[in-house]
């Protein structure tokens, strides 16, 4: 439910699972606990929980959908079926909804709230301030107790006691001050021997192809971050740019020689359209002629800001404030500059002038998006560390290494944005590379920090920065939120440690309510051998992504299958993969006789 801002009339307020950061990770994550009858706080810093797809993120970023599911398949349902009772199927909307995986940033909101509202045991509280300081966490013995958070309206420190805690900050802020170990630097190609890892200056486009200047050490950087705008070309929703304060031609004048000459980074100007503003602002239609804007890749300046953001991570939220203000400037000058300087070409200038903010969205913030897009913050040091080779095959033409502990599955290219600004005669910006990769499975020890008992930490995970790069999408921190909610539950019930939570059962409590561990190119959630081919496949018994139902199974391997389950099932001599498979599905228990039989069939 919304709870009342008020001070002073609960001095300290507890649940099963406090929450810090009202992101989608940290939504699923109470969602899962509260659907198993756990209590949940959610403590938001802003008004309008959501995280970035509140914010404009509005083309989810995703390679493969078929390998996403679980509670962010049905937050994309849920948006699918909003653009079809409010326009119709035949409507513009519908089709540019695509399916739920493109909306408006305002629906995103709105129907995160209808998944939390059916929650009875949830509670959000929004303009919550944490600060990640050590005097604003009680913990002893690797447990916490309690945290302290700023109530922005009032200026009252509350107290919140829980069970478990999660760390749902796309920063890590809870698990830094609860002195969780971490890291937020970019590590050389001798740390892991990550392709891209480094210093590296790629050829935009042509994705082995290294330019000058490229080293492959490690450092300090932070990729950049920018805002998602919500742009429209509908002149009744449309606000105009105006000059912010500060603006500084100087910043953008580059990108006027550019444009004249069609200069870009790395590829060739015939291998791309543009049509006009989309040369500096990648553009995606949203439903209701709006736009997801992001930077541009094949642009020397857009709307990242890089190096300025590095103290980001461990700043405190004055600092992020300035920062942001800063960014929210840089952004709207990029595009003042675009729309109106007479160096810029006058048919890309006409082009431009088209779009505006929308005037619909973000009414109490300027129609201006109200989060910065945090691409990566803190990285715990977990139980498990995922790196870019998770998700490449081990051998050409095979698959990602499958971990036995996955709680998600996922697919996205590596890919991390730029942590220099422009230098000159490089073919594009430090750091600016995407490596490409297939779906991939998610141990459950990126969660986990290896100091603490009650903690999980479903979005700043244990990663490389590379590693990080193909994780940090918001499917996959669904993902991971509704496996943290879940995992808590298990905590709960058998009194344990995160470390030692019970993996096959929290794996077969995802998969029985649609989730996805591995990816199967022939199977999805809903079909009845989906649950006994989702827990072999990450036990090894399938060589790649096809289940092959309808070919026949020779005894030996039927054995196999019933022997890596540790159940029983009756199969005909002549059973097919299928019928076995449904009849292992239906003999998996609904839950261990004790978390050690289930630990020893896990591990």
């Amino acid at each position: 439910m919304d709870s009342d801002h008020s001070s002073g009339r609960h001095p300290e307020r507890r649940a099963d699972l406090v929450i810090v950061g009202g992101t989608p990770g940290g939504i699923m994550t109470a969602i899962a606990a509260a659907r198993r009858g756990r209590s949940a706080i959610i403590l938001e810093r802003t008004a309008h929980i959501g995280g970035l797809p509140a914010n404009g993120l509005g083309a989810t970023d995703i390679s493969t959908r078929a390998a996403a599911a679980g509670l962010f398949r049905e937050f994309t349902e849920r948006l699918r079926q909003y653009y079809l009772d409010a326009y119709g199927e035949g409507s513009e909307q519908f089709r540019i909804c695509s399916d739920g995986f493109h909306f408006e940033p305002s629906v995103a909101e709105r129907v995160l709230w209808g998944m939390i509202r059916e929650c009875p045991g949830i509670e959000v509280f929004i303009r919550r301030q944490f600060d990640a300081r050590p005097d604003r966490v009680d913990a002893a013995r690797r447990r916490i107790s309690s945290i302290r958070v700023l109530d922005r309206d009032t200026g009252a420190l509350e107290t919140y006691a829980g069970e478990i805690f999660i760390d749902a900050t796309y920063e890590g802020d809870l698990a830094a001050a609860s002195g969780a170990p971490f890291s937020t630097r970019r590590e050389g190609f001798a740390d892991y021997r990550e392709p891209m890892a480094g210093r590296v200056f790629q050829r935009w486009g042509f994705h082995e192809e290294i330019g000058e200047g490229s080293t492959f050490e490690g450092d300090d950087t932070i990729q950049a971050y920018n805002f998602r705008l919500c742009l429209t070309d509908q002149p009744e929703n449309r606000v105009p740019f105006s000059r912010p304060p500060g603006y500084d031609r100087e910043e953008y004048a580059s990108l006027a020689q550019d444009l004249k000459l069609d200069r870009m980074p790395g590829v060739h100007v015939r291998e791309r359209e543009w049509d006009g503003i989309g040369r500096i602002t990648n553009i995606v239609w949203l439903p209701n002629g709006k736009t997801d804007a992001n930077n541009q890749h094949l642009a020397f300046i857009s709307t990242d800001l890089p190096e300025e953001n590095y103290p980001w991570p461990t700043a405190d939220w004055a600092w992020r404030d300035r920062f942001q203000e800063r960014l929210r400037n840089y952004t709207l000058g990029l595009f003042w500059f675009l729309q109106n300087d007479p160096e810029v070409p006058e048919s890309f200038r006409k082009n431009a002038q088209r779009f505006g903010l929308a005037a619909d969205e973000y009414t109490d913030n300027g129609n201006f998006p109200r989060q910065v897009y945090v691409r990566e913050g803190r990285r715990i040091v977990g139980e498990a560390c995922f790196l870019a080779h998770d998700a490449l095959p081990v051998e050409p033409g095979g698959r990602p290494p499958v971990h036995p502990t996955s709680i998600a599955a996922s697919h996205y290219p590596v890919d991390s944005h730029a942590v220099h600004k422009r230098e000159p005669g490089r073919v594009h910006l430090d750091g600016f590379v995407s490596v490409n990769t297939l779906p991939y499975t998610v141990p459950f020890g990126i969660m986990t920090p290896k100091t603490l008992d009650n903690l999980l930490v479903p979005v700043a995970v244990s990663a490389s920065h590379m590693g990080f790069g193909t994780l940090r999408m918001e499917p996959c921190w669904m993902a991971l939120g509704e496996a943290a909610g879940v995992a808590s539950h298990l905590m709960i019930d058998y009194r344990l440690p995160a470390r030692l939570v019970p993996i096959a059962e929290l794996q077969q409590e995802l998969i029985r309510n649609g989730a996805m561990i591995i990816f199967f190119r022939d199977l999805a959630p809903g079909d009845p051998a989906y649950p006994a081919a989702q827990l072999l496949g990450v036990r090894g018994a399938f060589a790649d992504w096809i289940a092959d139902l309808d070919e026949p199974i020779d005894p030996e391997t039927a054995a196999d299958w019933t022997r890596l389950l540790g159940v029983r099932a009756e199969c005909a001599p002549d059973s097919s993969r299928r019928s076995v498979l449904e009849a292992l599905s239906r003999a998996i228990p609904e839950r261990a006789s004790s978390p050690r039989e289930m630990l020893v069939a896990a591990r």
